[in-house]
């Protein structure tokens, strides 16, 4: 595509990125094909390739409008389009940069403006968080549906972790939200890591992975929160962990974009690209071992419906790694019509977009149960609350079934 961007723009880094993705694209419009978002509008400004054009015209100088910001919005950043581009177009970066140049000129409405406020105080920190999510499970019938749905039940499982003996040692992220909404999954990593031989430390001041501001166009923030994870992380990796494993595909995807994020930092710049090295996401680490020791104690016949989000198969690229980890140990899969489609839970796209959201999770959950599974799971907390339905299978993480077969408890006893 050729392009005649602002000289002011291509002065900044962003810029140079803008101009040069710009140009890798050659609008053949296999994206479209794939985009949640267009599949369900069937408005070619809500589809990348039209996002795509929108942005250029805002950076070759054409005054961004409202509009503009509203097609620019309702992106989930699923990154489908980039798992279907023959061309590699690096969309979701230049989507970071678009949004960020709009953002500049056009003032949101007072009622968006105090939702993204809210979203990026209170989240991103789990002493905030933890006191709002526990009054809100206190309140959950008099919240709308979409509210009360992802906030964690008083009885919220097992959360007991086995104290770290191993040589073997790896650093656990255990995230913001995560360990409020759901502190069964990283404890339930933990000790079935400890199964494995594998010990895991805790950091002390770990941070929000910094997904959240990054997308609410807060690139300052999210580079705070980088920064504050690399130190807590540095002196443990400075001693030789083997990893740092992320339960959470966004997170994952996160923390290894770390030296992108970083890299006019002279200070952060190398330390960067060693975490980002050292990333794993748990996916990753299990395939990696021997699950022998699992194997043999692990005695299931449930039928489970795999759902992948969309920061593992397009963000990360590790499509098709949990599901031949799930049979290897004995559950059976049921088939998942359309998997590559975003649920449209998307980090704070659930909140932000809730109309768009609610018919994307309604797809999903139909696709989900239509092999008739005894659970539901998946890799990431945020599809985890917004898949969940207490009329139907119960939504999990992937390690919860192989602790609690393991362990040989009943999978989904929790309230959903």
């Amino acid at each position: 595509m050729q392009t005649n961007l602002d000289e002011n723009i291509l002065q900044s880094r962003d810029g140079r990125d803008a101009d040069e993705i710009l140009r890798s694209c050659v609008h053949c419009g296999f994206c479209t094909a794939t985009c949640p978002t267009y599949q369900l509008l069937g408005d070619e400004l809500d589809g990348p390739r039209g996002r795509i054009y929108q942005i250029k015209l805002v950076l070759e100088g054409e005054p961004a409008t409202r509009g503009v910001q509203l097609h620019l919005d309702r992106c989930l950043t699923c990154r489908s389009c980039e798992t279907t581009c023959p061309s590699g177009v690096r969309y979701a970066r230049l989507l970071e940069i678009g949004r960020a140049q709009v953002e500049q000129q056009v003032k949101r409405p007072l009622g968006e403006r105090l939702m993204r406020r809210m979203l990026l105080h209170v989240i991103p920190y789990r002493r905030r968080f933890a006191p709002l999510a526990k009054a809100g499970s206190l309140l959950r019938g008099l919240l709308p549906e979409r509210l009360g749905r992802p906030l964690p039940h008083l009885s919220s499982g097992s959360a007991t972790w086995p104290t770290p003996s191993h040589r073997r040692r790896m650093i656990l992220f255990e995230g913001c939200a995560q360990p409020v909404l759901a502190p069964s999954i990283n404890a339930s990593t933990s000790r079935v890591l400890d199964r494995l031989g594998i010990g895991v430390l805790r950091p002390a001041g770990e941070s929000c992975c910094g997904a959240l501001p990054l997308h609410l166009t807060e690139a300052e923030r999210a580079r705070a929160f980088a920064r504050r994870n690399i130190d807590a992380w540095w002196p443990a990796l400075q001693q030789g962990v083997e990893a740092i494993v992320v339960t959470a595909s966004a997170c994952a995807g996160m923390i290894k974009e770390y030296p992108e994020l970083l890299r006019e930092d002279p200070h952060y710049r190398d330390k960067a690209e060693q975490v980002a090295g050292l990333c794993r996401d748990l996916s990753e680490v299990l395939s990696a071992e021997d699950l022998g020791p699992l194997r043999a104690e692990i005695n299931t016949a449930h039928r489970v419906a795999f759902h992948a989000p969309c920061t593992l198969q397009h963000g990360q690229g590790l499509r098709g790694l949990v599901e031949p980890l799930l049979s290897g140990l004995g559950f059976q899969l049921t088939a998942v019509p359309d998997s590559h489609l975003c649920c449209g839970s998307a980090g704070s796209y659930a909140l932000l977009q809730p109309e768009l959201s609610e018919q994307l999770r309604e797809r999903k959950r139909r696709s989900l149960v239509s092999g008739r599974p005894d659970v539901i799971a998946t890799a990431n907390i945020g599809c985890l609350t917004h898949l969940r339905d207490p009329l139907g299978p119960p939504v999990v993480h992937w390690i919860e079934l192989l602790a609690a077969a393991t362990n040989q408890t009943r999978v989904g006893a929790n309230p959903q």
